[in-house]
């Protein structure tokens, strides 16, 4: 059910995209090319919600996450350049980890407040890092203070019949460009953003993407899953029915700075073939915000990264697309409005209403965004998703709570 109710919001989706797209004339909204970008942008912030899942609903609270993937970034690009990629993202995962599992002693041992430590793992990363190019620099290993050596790139392939993938040497057609070149109205569309979501993949990609449904596996389907989640929901309940609820938030929290770690791991070696400094830039806070959009879900979290993908890919490549965006953010907004005014909240309906027609009467009045704003349009948008999703959060109830043995607090 809830799979079917996806796909019918991505075909709508798709639809008002296509819409836009004839009648701007903004052709990047539906092309292979930002459909492939958005892929890769959103990647890291993927992986990093995906660490904070697993944190938070062991019931800590995961502020460190842009700090984890620094430390993977960094040990990406000197051990990728050192041994080739893949050591790369092995190390990526272990320094990560390592900087959650400071996270894990300073707040499930010590009880440090978890937004404290959190905080404090991003500073010290950030810091670390820097003084150990510095020291690689003076030492003649690296090109300069805030950047590796190249790294080896990664083999990528297409989905074979679909894509003009490569299947046992077999070079498959490409049917899905064929499909894109014939300019059909609504199916060109899907099948450019399909060419693009499924054409030339990295093989980390589709390991990343795979975390998704594993994730939800681990955490919904198996003992391992109910006990970490029962870490985060009732602890002292938990520990009577035997659950080591120490163990479980360590290896909850563990996790989440492996995924994080992987995320940066993934922008240093797959991204940019090189790590460079201030290369996650935010991403981890964008991984939190992502997974508190998909209040506290895989598939919820994949959507959220999604959104602010696409929003980067497209300041990237066309700000004329950023600006066809706004009639998209409209329509959002009086869909937000209709299903308020259904639901009796006719305040919230009418705000909705009124930015809607604010974001169209900007759309008009304005021939090309600045770009001030249009490098800003990713971090609008997650604020604008944020908004819109805050009225049916819930988070795991013991989450942040300090937890002690035998009782809180």
């Amino acid at each position: 059910m809830k799979a079917m109710k996806a796909l019918r919001y991505a075909t709508i989706l798709l639809f008002a995209l296509a819409s836009i797209r004839v009648i701007t004339g903004a052709s990047n909204l539906t092309s292979t090319g930002t459909a492939s970008a958005a892929l890769l942008l959103s990647v890291p912030i993927v992986l990093a919600a995906l660490g904070g899942l697993f944190s938070e609903r062991a019931g800590v609270v995961n502020i460190g996450l842009e700090g984890m993937m620094i430390m993977g970034a960094w040990a990406g690009g000197f051990v990728g350049a050192k041994y080739g990629p893949w050591y790369g993202l092995i190390a990526a995962i272990i320094f990560g980890a390592v900087g959650a599992l400071v996270h894990a002693i300073a707040t499930v041992t010590f009880g440090v407040d978890h937004v404290v430590s959190g905080v404090a793992i991003n500073i010290i990363a950030a810091g670390l890092v820097r003084y150990l190019s510095t020291l690689l620099y003076k030492g003649g290993s690296w090109p300069g203070a805030s950047q590796s050596p190249p790294i080896d790139p990664i083999p990528v392939n297409g989905l074979p019949v679909l894509s003009g993938g490569r299947f046992f040497g077999w070079q498959s057609p490409d049917v899905l460009m064929w499909i894109s070149e014939k300019n059909w109205f609504f199916i060109s569309d899907v099948s450019s953003v399909l060419r693009g979501l499924t054409g030339d993949l990295s093989y980390v990609t589709i390991v990343a993407i795979a975390f998704v449904p594993l994730a939800y596996f681990i955490l919904w389907k198996t003992a391992f899953g109910l006990r970490l989640r029962s870490a985060g929901e009732a602890p002292i309940a938990a520990e009577s029915l035997g659950v080591n609820v120490y163990a479980m938030k360590y290896a909850g929290v563990v996790i989440s700075g492996g995924l994080a770690g992987l995320g940066g791991g993934f922008l240093a070696i797959v991204a940019a073939s090189n790590y460079q400094e201030n290369q996650v830039a935010g991403r981890g806070y964008v991984g939190l915000a992502a997974l508190i959009f998909g209040n506290y879900r895989p598939g919820g979290l994949l959507a959220g990264a999604g959104l602010f993908g696409f929003a980067d890919a497209l300041q990237l490549r066309d700000s004329t697309a950023i600006h066809a965006l706004l009639i998209l953010i409209a329509l959002i907004l009086v869909f937000v409005a209709f299903r308020n005014f259904k639901k009796g909240n006719n305040l919230s309906a009418g705000l909705s209403l009124a930015f809607a027609a604010g974001s169209l009467w900007f759309y008009f009045a304005v021939d090309e965004l600045p770009g001030q704003l249009v490098t800003m349009t990713p971090y609008i948008a997650t604020l604008l998703v944020m908004a819109l999703a805050s009225q049916r959060l819930r988070m795991p109830a013991a989450d942040g709570i300090p937890y002690r043995r035998g009782g809180m607090g």
